[in-house]
């Protein structure tokens, strides 16, 4: 079940009217009722995966009381390594166990042994198995640091862990956060839910209208990039980060809205990331939820900022190559990870890591500054250069994306992907970049308009356009599911 499908809209009206028609004096029967929502809508890809899910929960709920009963390092620690052993065993098994036993084949085969990979398997990755396990894994590490007590409402846990809206694909919510509001009463707020419907109806149209309509082109590019030359390459990476943007930022925009109706707020998961001054502060505003776990759970327990300039560096690779790693089992993304640690370390060195921390570009007028506008397009022109990586299937296409656009760049002439009259794209990109540059503020205000009669004629002109680019021949589920 996929946020874009009549199904889900028909399950969304049916929970949210039990939830607060029927339910709405009982805290236990809405969490009840969420958590067989959230199982409900897992299930509808694949009821076996369900019993992971289970176990993770269970597992952690049990850890957290163990934690808590040892007041002695050693035993705390000892309980925590038990959720860290888990959770990454079962993502590494699902996740990684073929690419570690073909990279091992392909290590021989470097010195002229032939092994044959008779211990691949089969396995289905789990969709959201990365974000299901490093939420429950933040439980544990917030309580062993004693930031958290465990919670003994298993119900209410278990709701937690599988909250529908953000469970296959994010924000990684912390307890503190997502599991407080679970187990306090809610009341229905009407301009909550409005403001919910309006980010669901933002979230949809960057799926539709942004994501899903450049991604047969993007598909064409890149896989017949033999056949084109170095300026349609370009185009076809540009829109790429057009895409991902859109299918990503896009789901979480649902996901928020989508809680919202359900009297929860959600962590923002984006703040408009291609606005950014920096490498840094990219990281800052794209996929916070993720690099807010790396920061708190790996970054700063091994040192952070605090100790040498080395060993921060050290860390800093660190922690991007385990973000390379977690987005997939393949090198390309392991080389995405190390180059934008490579893009990082410049700007943390020169010690310009936090100082767009609390701003937005253009803070003191509506226009930015001629610096901050080529700060933006080295900003951007790194991050999609560095996609590349990330969306190729291998590291050698990788390369050979990258080769033919340098091979030939000085003599190229621009060649339209076949079938499609890429003026519309083109307004549909600069339109889209304006209208988020109008919003930059405020990521959770897509429609902030003094005047209701020109809020009704966005409304109008979104929905008209996800008509218009609506296609049912379209992979509609969201590029984050496979990670």
């Amino acid at each position: 079940m996929v946020f874009n499908s009549l199904e889900f809209f028909i399950f969304l009206v049916f929970v949210f009217i039990l939830y607060w028609f029927v339910l709405k004096k009982t805290l236990k029967g809405q969490n009840v009722l969420l958590l067989i929502s959230s199982y409900v809508f897992y299930g509808w890809w694949d009821w076996r995966f369900l019993s992971l899910i289970l176990l993770s929960t269970a597992v952690d709920y049990f850890v957290g009381l163990a934690i808590d009963r040892h007041q002695e390092k050693k035993g705390r620690r000892r309980w925590l390594w038990v959720s860290v052993f888990f959770n990454v065993g079962l993502l590494g098994f699902f996740k990684y166990f073929n690419f570690f036993v073909d990279s091992w084949v392909d290590m021989f085969a470097m010195f002229g042994y032939n092994m044959k990979s008779t211990w691949t398997l089969q396995v289905l990755l789990p969709v959201g198995i990365s974000f299901y396990t490093f939420q429950t894994m933040s439980y544990s590490f917030d309580i062993y640091y004693k930031r958290l007590k465990p919670t003994t409402d298993f119900l209410s846990f278990a709701a937690f862990v599988s909250f529908f809206p953000q469970l296959v694909a994010g924000p990684i919510e912390r307890a503190s956060n997502l599991l407080s509001q679970i187990l306090n009463k809610r009341t229905f707020d009407y301009s909550q839910a409005v403001g919910g419907l309006k980010l669901i109806l933002w979230g949809l149209f960057k799926k539709i209208v942004i994501a899903d309509s450049l991604a047969p082109m993007v598909d064409d590019i890149f896989a017949n990039y033999s056949n084109y030359p170095a300026s349609t390459l370009i185009l076809g990476v540009t829109m790429f980060s057009f895409q991902v943007y859109g299918d990503f930022s896009g789901y979480s925009d649902i996901a928020i809205g989508t809680a919202k109706l359900f009297g929860i707020e959600l962590m923002s998961n984006f703040r408009f990331p291609h606005f950014s001054r920096n490498v840094a502060e990219y990281w800052q505003r794209w996929h916070v939820s993720l690099s807010t776990w790396f920061r708190h759970y790996i970054y700063i327990p091994l040192g952070g900022s605090r100790v040498s300039k080395l060993k921060s560096v050290r860390n800093i690779i660190i922690i991007f190559l385990v973000s390379g790693f977690w987005h997939g089992a393949n090198w390309t993304f392991i080389f995405w990870g190390a180059f934008h640690a490579v893009a990082f370390i410049p700007v943390f060195l020169m010690g310009r890591n936090t100082i767009y921390k609390n701003s937005v570009v253009g803070e003191n007028s509506f226009f930015p500054s001629l610096i901050e506008i080529g700060q933006l397009l080295l900003t951007f022109g790194i991050v999609t250069f560095s996609r590349i990586f990330f969306r190729s299937e291998s590291i050698t296409s990788a390369f050979g994306f990258i080769e033919h656009i340098f091979s030939n760049f000085s003599y190229a002439e621009y060649m339209n992907p076949q079938g499609y009259r890429m003026i519309d794209y083109y307004v549909l990109m600069v339109a889209f970049v304006l209208y988020e540059y109008r919003m930059r503020r405020d990521e959770r205000s897509p429609f902030k308009f003094k005047s209701k009669y020109l809020r009704f004629a966005v409304y109008t002109i979104i929905i008209l356009l996800m008509m218009l680019f609506y296609d049912d021949g379209v992979d509609r589920s969201f590029i984050y599911f496979q990670f």
